[in-house]
């Protein structure tokens, strides 16, 4: 196991009605006047938006709201909640919602006070010491952001993340229930999100950390089980609740500790969702990720550790005389497992052509200037094939 620091400092607050301690929370941060930020009108429609606004009168704060946070949250957007915030003398920031309600918010805490720009956090032009309060309700089990230290903004076709133990929230309030009435598709777009979280990191590069090994499998089989119920079955409180904290687990650090590398196919699916905004994280990542994988078992990298990803996650039987066919059958168990989600298997299907896909490996490397971290290292002629595959 190599060295490595794990810092979880959010408390979270699971469970049924937990959203109901929404002002109790921020009345402990020292908070007066929270902003209370959301996407779409679901969370109003439910009434979850009332619950959240009286629990934070109820604990004698001034409770003020802004909605509007889109999918693929923009550095636009977190720039306006910034200025909003600090014109309304907002003193916390409460995200409800999913992952790009929660980034919006993440991006926003740097720059109330301070008058930055998000995207200037974003691409390290200016270094945050502190932030305003942060606090989640969660809606959607799928980015981990909640409990994670990275956050997303995409500006003018570029996306791109920034990482700090600063994003992690100061708490993060998980009911299960809030996630029964997702559609299918966002929950299935989240289950891959989570299934990749901890993936990607398992493709590591060192084989002696056994304890985290045995960690990221039980999680991963339990994910794929958990989405089969909740699609089958959306008001199973079990399986919702399996994928929200597995959801957590699989990106605030835990799956990664005493790792080396690790296979990112997330960098090239955020070329996919920066050109096109209208394309669900999880949806682009089903499309690469198979594709990923194979471009790594054609040149035989990382061979044993595709054969045990096809063994313990997936139940394949090893062929000794001819592993690659076990490697083969774990990749197509993986692709047809999105296939039953309803997730899609082509760049074509996600809208893509065969011309994206020079701008967005330029993009992913910097016209080439950069070389991606993986098993094999990824330029742009790596990264154009790999997305060729996704035809």
């Amino acid at each position: 196991m190599l060295n490595f620091d794990l810092c979880t400092p959010t408390r979270v607050c699971f469970g049924r009605g937990r959203e109901n301690e929404a002002g109790a929370l921020i009345a402990a941060q020292g908070a007066r006047r929270p902003l209370v930020c959301y996407g779409g009108g679901s969370a109003l429609r439910s009434g979850l938006i009332d619950r959240v606004r009286a629990s934070i009168e109820a604990a004698g704060l001034e409770c003020v709201l802004l909605g509007g946070v889109q999918a693929n949250p923009t550095a636009e957007f977190a720039s306006y909640t910034a200025r909003f915030a600090a014109e309304k003398g907002c003193d916390f920031l409460l995200a409800v919602g999913g992952g790009s309600v929660i980034d919006n918010v993440k991006m926003a805490a740097y720059c109330v006070r301070t008058g930055w720009e998000p995207w200037d956090v974003t691409t390290h032009k200016v270094t945050p010491a502190e932030r305003l309060g942060v606090g989640v309700i969660l809606t959607i089990a799928a980015t981990g952001s909640e409990t994670s230290n990275s956050a997303v903004l995409t500006n003018e076709g570029l996306k791109r993340g920034f990482s700090s133990d600063l994003n992690r929230p100061d708490f993060a309030i998980m009911n299960p229930e809030l996630t029964f009435t997702l559609p299918p598709y966002q929950t299935a777009c989240g289950v891959v999100d989570i299934l990749m979280h901890t993936m990607e990191r398992y493709m590591c590069t060192n084989e002696d950390n056994a304890l985290v090994d045995e960690l990221s499998e039980g999680l991963l089989r339990t994910v794929i089980a958990a989405g089969r119920r909740a699609m089958a079955q959306p008001d199973d409180y079990e399986a919702r609740a399996a994928l929200m904290y597995a959801g957590s687990l699989s990106h605030n650090g835990l799956t990664g500790a005493g790792r080396e590398c690790g296979l990112w196919a997330h960098k090239l699916e955020h070329e996919m969702s920066g050109l096109r905004p209208e394309i669900a994280h999880g949806a682009g990542l089903a499309v690469v990720w198979p594709a990923y994988l194979e471009f790594f078992a054609a040149r035989g990298a990382g061979e044993a550790r595709l054969l045990r990803y096809a063994q313990r996650i997936w139940g394949i039987a090893p062929d000794f005389e001819h592993p690659e066919r076990s490697v083969r059958a774990g990749i197509e168990a993986t692709r047809a497992y999105f296939a039953e989600l309803g997730m899609p298997k082509t760049l074509r299907e996600l809208g893509l052509r065969e011309e994206d896909i020079a701008v967005m490996s330029g993009k992913c490397t910097d016209n080439g200037a950069k070389i991606l971290p993986a098993i094999l290292p990824l330029g742009r002629v790596e990264t154009e094939e790999i997305f060729r595959m996704c035809l």
